[in-house]
Order: structure tokens, then C-alpha cells, then sequence
């Protein structure tokens, strides 16, 4: 019955939560500017950069 107190695996089993968790948020973030940066959507990154540099100066 000593497997039943032993915690040694929990550490272990939220490292794995946690790194899942960045990597749904990670993939997530390179789909949405995969999708920014391709040339078939409807947003255009240059004009934006541009905008962004006019509204600096």
C-alpha cells in the first residue's frame, strides 16, 4: 500500500499539464499568424507595419 502514499509522480504529472498548456498556446499563436502572414487572407501585415511607423513619426 505504500504505491497509494506516494506522491513523487504528481510533480511529475503537472510539469506535463503545464508544458501542454504552452504548447496548445504556442500552436495556437503560430496558426493565427500563419494566417496574418499569408497572402490569401484578408489582412496585410506590410500596411500595417507601415501605419504603425506613420503614426510613430
Amino acid at each position: 500500500m505504500d504505491i497509494l502514499k506516494d506522491e513523487g509522480g504528481q510533480g511529475a504529472a503537472e510539469y506535463i499539464l503545464l508544458f501542454g498548456g504552452v504548447i496548445v498556446i504556442a500552436v495556437a499563436a503560430l496558426i493565427i499568424y500563419r494566417a496574418y502572414f499569408s497572402q490569401n487572407s484578408g489582412l496585410n501585415a506590410s500596411q500595417d507595419v507601415n501605419g504603425v511607423r506613420s503614426s510613430i513619426k
